[in-house]
């Protein structure tokens, strides 16, 4: 059987011509678009670094070694977005900086730094360094073995940067890889979430190889804590971090875990007091801190988003918020003696309606109560952050 090929007249190679032409001129519009389009896409897609403790881990502690901080197993991420396996967030499902990132229009969730596939380009959307039980300081944290403190979270971000600067030439996206480095910190969004684990982990730990309570008061111990963030917010900003949204504290005190390692200072409608009024005072230095590098680092915009004060709103009144139980956990384990002790396990007892709870497990917001703290975050007024709004600093 013959092959059939069909070839144009020769009396009308001016047609040909006009085809071919049309065909190149079709083409390169579309690489035009396209590449406008990526471009476009890359100017309203800033990155997004994130620095924190379980608040904010997305499945860093999985690849942590000798830690039982992790929470890789069920009912962990239940309701996380086309959930197949659980990811490592110490919720049901998408923490606070899951749910600003969408709001802020990203595509894509910021991957942990230890995934292997936090790799290439995927780099310049933003990486997450948070890690369960991490703390200001390193020794915060011990018991539970492996973590990733705050400076150690750092080095890792300068192994990031150091990648970028290195790549920057080959994924061509401007002519001098120092230029495009700088620029791109420069745009980006920075998120520090950390502190808690200082207060829980450390200086009130009912653990009793932890010393720090006992060999130096209050007052010094907030002055290490401050001094120590001071250094590491420091050297963020001397690595090209211009744009830094900070968390205080929230209200640990009210935290499940609290109030059942400390029933005699609790009734069944207050948090632990004197736990959180440790946390005021941190929250306080944290604030004068934080003004004072936006006063001295030049460029340098620095907020102060006072999660103390939306979850204390929230939990004071819960129940126009929509949510029923604001003392206990969803994630119960049993037996019930050590619920609001332990985190959840394989065989807790998960509450029907996770949106009617604050508290996911004995220290963890539940999802709901990520969303209503994220958008005072990203919306709120300077009574909520200070000195703007997360959408203002980032479009800034």
């Amino acid at each position: 059987m013959n092959t059939i090929i069909s070839t144009p007249s020769s009396s009308q190679p001016h047609l040909l011509l006009k085809n071919v032409l049309i065909i190149f001129v079709t083409l390169e519009m579309c690489n035009r678009t396209t590449s406008a389009e990526n471009t476009q896409e890359r100017d309203h897609s800033r990155a997004i670094f994130v620095f924190g403790d379980s608040l904010v881990d997305v499945g860093n502690n999985n690849y942590v070694p000798l830690t039982i901080g992790k929470s890789n197993y069920f009912p962990y991420g239940m309701d996380f977005p086309g959930v197949i396996s659980p990811t490592g967030r110490f919720t049901n499902g998408r923490t606070v900086v899951d749910i600003i990132g969408e709001e802020l229009g990203l595509k894509h969730f910021i991957p942990p730094y230890l995934a292997p596939t936090t790799v290439g380009d995927v780099v310049l959307r933003g990486v997450n360094y948070a890690s369960g039980g991490a703390g200001i300081l390193n020794d915060t944290g011990a018991f539970l073995g492996g973590r990733i403190n705050m400076d150690a979270q750092i080095d890792n971000f300068a192994n990031t940067r150091n990648y970028i600067i290195s790549n920057a030439n080959v994924w061509g996206s401007m002519t001098s890889a120092n230029s495009s480095s700088k620029t791109l910190l420069e745009r980006a969004l920075f998120v520090v979430v950390m502190g808690s684990n200082d207060f829980i982990g450390n200086y009130f730990s009912p653990v009793p190889f932890v010393p720090t309570q006992k060999s130096m008061s209050l007052e010094m111990f907030l002055e290490s804590l401050i001094s120590r963030f001071r250094l590491q917010l420091t050297r963020l900003y001397k690595m090209g971090a211009r744009k830094i949204a900070v968390a205080n504290v929230g209200p640990v005190g009210c935290t499940p875990l609290e109030r059942a390692l400390n029933p005699s200072y609790t009734t069944s409608d207050s948090c632990i007091s004197f736990i959180d009024n440790a946390v005021i005072l941190f929250n306080k230095k944290l604030k004068s801190l934080l003004m004072d590098l936006n006063s001295n680092l030049a460029g340098s915009k620095f907020l102060c988003a006072d999660v103390y004060s939306i979850l204390s709103h929230l939990i004071s009144n819960y129940q126009s918020y929509g949510f029923e139980n604001y003392s206990s956990p969803c994630c119960k384990i049993l037996p019930r003696a050590l619920r609001g002790l332990l985190p959840c396990s394989p065989t807790s007892i998960v509450c029907s309606n996770r949106s009617k709870y604050v508290f996911w497990d004995m220290a963890h917001p539940t999802e709901a109560t990520n969303v209503i703290i994220a958008k005072r975050l990203l919306n709120g007024d300077s009574k909520a952050i200070y000195p703007m709004n997360i959408r203002q600093l980032y479009y800034a």
